[in-house]
């Protein structure tokens, strides 16, 4: 169920970080508070995943998806330049992130 809230927790900081650019400097109503919404649902999944997931690794993953994430929201939907330095870096988070959630496996 952690890893679930914690998925869960990275679409919601998504959509909350996708708002934050929709709102246009807070000029747009619904993605203002749609900002805050998300970011709510965020917070709460993360802190019920952290019950099961370690905090180091909860928070790892969290950051890592999460910027990924944008990353693709930002290229796709904003059509931001995808260069090749960009998408080498988000590789390399996305070893990390692979990396640690190995290393989280207890034998």
């Amino acid at each position: 169920m952690g890893w679930f809230l914690l998925a869960l927790a990275i679409a919601f900081e998504a959509f909350g970080t996708t708002c934050m650019k929709l709102s246009d400097g807070f000029k747009e109503i619904a993605p203002s508070v749609l900002v805050f919404v998300f970011y709510g649902l965020s917070f709460t999944a993360f802190i019920y995943a952290l019950k099961t997931i370690d905090l180091s690794i909860g928070y790892a993953i969290w950051a890592g998806l999460g910027l990924a994430l944008i990353t693709a929201i930002g290229i796709l939907y904003f059509k931001e330049p995808a260069t090749i330095q960009k998408m080498a870096f988000i590789v390399l988070i996305l070893i990390g992130v692979i990396g640690l959630s190995l290393s989280s496996v207890r034998g």
